[in-house]
């Protein structure tokens, strides 16, 4: 496909809770990796704009971060930027956990789930102040009967805000087929806002910081993953085809910093081959790895790490 068989493109934002599977939904409507996915909640940090190629139709999938109460600088960041995200979209998908929505029904709700209840709820009335309109697509819904979903449907159908509603696995990719047609549906006629052969509008080295905070997240435990950043400090294309990347783990304290090294250097070591091995596929070249590790108490509070990524520090 050319740009020239491109007759309709827009902008569809992917907005909800922190872990209702926004990321994995993306990648999965792009066809390609182009948003880190880890089982832990608040994983993406900014919007990142996957490149969705479907017919004649060109999608830029917006995902968003996680919107929740936030407190923090770096949350209230992350939160305003999912809510610009939507601001401007042709369409915005609210993808919700069906799987707390059914416990509720059932009485049967955990913690966890609560709180995603009550993101969910307070995207539902942001909307409605906004006086937005959204497709409602309800994920994982692989884990239980879809009879099961049906009173859910019926009391999210009933908030007055979606015009459509799916029963979706983003892991799966049961029925966002239909999901896909219907934003497909909702572009504005125009050309292709990027070249056809392109699945993300974001620089290759905050990418490459993303898929080594992916491996991170996935091996440390409790808030550590929260309080580290990674940057790219250094990228250097060899004659040979290959590259040759640095990057810097921040840490806000030196305890934080003996962990992410592990024994002897155990663990660096093998968050180092884990991110090399994906961005060698990513790249679809060899690519040389280093990684170090930085203390800096302050991080979060330095406004050179929001700029880097897109956020708003002033929030």
């Amino acid at each position: 496909m050319t740009e020239t068989n491109i007759f309709r493109a827009g902008f569809c934002a992917i907005i909800g809770a922190p872990n209702a599977g926004k990321s994995t939904l993306t990648n999965r409507l792009v066809g390609a990796k182009v948003a880190i996915v880890t089982h832990k909640v608040q994983t993406t940090r900014f919007p990142v704009r996957g490149v969705m190629q479907t017919g004649d139709t060109q999608v830029v999938i917006v995902d968003t971060p996680g919107i929740f109460a936030a407190k923090r600088r770096l949350d209230r960041a992350m939160v305003k930027a999912a809510w610009g995200g939507a601001e401007d979209a042709d369409c915005i998908v609210h993808l919700i956990d069906a799987s707390a929505w059914v416990a509720e029904a059932e009485g049967k709700v955990s913690g966890a789930q609560r709180h995603s209840l009550e993101d969910d709820r307070r995207v539902i009335s942001q909307l409605k102040e906004a006086g937005k309109r959204a497709i409602l697509a309800l994920n994982k819904i692989d884990l239980f009967p879809h009879d099961r979903v049906l009173p859910v449907m019926a009391t999210l159908s009933a908030e007055g805000v979606y015009d459509e509603i799916f029963m979706i696995s983003a892991e799966k990719g049961d029925s966002v087929d239909k999901l896909e047609a219907a934003i497909a549906a909702r572009m504005p006629e125009g050309p292709a806002l990027y070249p056809p052969d392109q699945v993300a509008d974001l620089p290759m080295r905050i990418l490459a910081s993303e898929v080594t905070r992916e491996k991170l997240m996935l091996r440390l435990h409790q808030e550590l993953p929260y309080q580290l950043t990674v940057e790219t400090e250094s990228w250097e294309e060899h004659e040979n085809g290959s590259v040759r990347i640095q990057q810097v783990i921040i840490v806000g304290r030196d305890s934080h910093k003996a962990m992410v090294l592990g024994k002897g250097g155990s663990l660096i070591k093998e968050i180092g081959k884990q991110a090399r091995a994906d961005l060698t596929q990513m790249l679809d070249r060899p690519v040389h790895l280093f990684l170090f590790v930085k203390v800096d108490e302050r991080w979060q509070e330095r406004r050179e790490s929001y700029s880097g990524i897109g956020l708003e520090f002033d929030v």
